[in-house]
Order: structure tokens, then sequence, then C-alpha cells
């Protein structure tokens, strides 16, 4: 193993036991499933479709780079994940539990973490007083990914890298139409 990659592996080990094993009955950690699930994907067009009501110009444009952001991110994440391969904790540790199904097989890049960055850099742009409860909500979706045991710390900040740079691209393609 590489220097960088046992850094990187102690790493993970330390902020997975740490995120994983967050008291279940505190309050905010009762929300984390669910904050899981509000990056499931379903509201994505439910916002674009408000924004399209309320500004109509900054809609189209949110619109037109969340289709070119959200295609990028989405292939990026697929190719990304069948080349790296990662398994995910729940299979590799034995003192970590599936809290909840993923809906496919390998760990990095975090998909729900890349598409909340998309939505946040998107909102970030065309909406920006929502930046800093975007940025709260795409963190948050990335540490529910980690206590339902479904992602290492470093498949969060993949996914935010994704994510991030996806968002970039989309607003860039949008602008030059």
């Amino acid at each position: 193993m590489s220097p960088l990659t046992e850094i990187i592996h102690r790493w993970d080990g330390r902020g997975l036991a740490a995120i994983f094993g967050l008291d279940p009955r505190r309050r905010v950690v009762r929300l984390l499933p669910w904050i899981s699930r509000s990056a499931d994907g379903p509201l994505y067009p439910l916002l674009a479709a408000l924004l399209l009501a309320v500004d109509p110009p900054a809609g189209r444009q949110f619109l037109l780079a969340g289709l070119f952001a959200f295609a990028l991110e989405l292939f990026a994440y697929r190719w990304v994940k069948l080349a790296v391969k990662r398994s995910r904790p729940f299979e590799t540790l034995p003192h970590i539990a599936c809290r909840r199904r993923p809906s496919d097989r390998f760990s990095f890049p975090s998909g729900h973490t890349a598409a909340a960055f998309v939505m946040a850099g998107l909102l970030s742009r065309f909406c920006p007083p929502l930046a800093p409860v975007a940025g709260l909500w795409a963190a948050a979706v990335g540490v529910s990914r980690v206590y339902l045991g479904v992602h290492f710390p470093s498949d969060i900040v993949g996914g935010m890298v994704l994510g991030t740079l996806s968002a970039a691209c989309g607003i860039t393609a949008a602008a030059m139409l």
C-alpha cells in the first residue's frame, strides 16, 4: 500500500467510526436517513419548475445548466465507479452495518453526494441567497451516506469534487448557448 493510500485509509477509518458511531437517539441523527433520501433525485425537477415559474429567464438557464451538469455527473459517476470498484464499508468492515441498501454495488464516488453538490452549485449560481443552505444540505447528504454505512468519507470527498466540477461545467455550457 502506498503512503498516500495508507493516509487515506486511516482518515477513512477515523471519519467512518466518528460518523457511523453517532448516537441514533439524537434528533439531528434521526434526520440523516431523510436527508439522504432528499438527494435521491425527484426533488430536483421540482426545484427547476419552481424557478421557471418564479423567474423564467433564470429558470431556463438553471434548467439548461442542470441538464448539462447532471448528464456529465451521471456519466462520470458511473465510469469512475466501474473503474475503481471500491467495496462498500458494510461489506469490508465487520463493525459497520448497512442502514440503507445502496442502489448499486460500488462505493467510490458517492453519487448522492455528487448530485447534491451539483444542485448546491446550481442553486448558488442562480439563487445566491440559497447558497449557504444548499451547501449545508449537500454536506449533510454526504455525512448521511457515511452514517448509513454505504460510503467511506473519501467517497464523499470524491462526490463533492465530481458534483462541484459538473455544476461548474453545466453553468459554463449553459452560458455559452
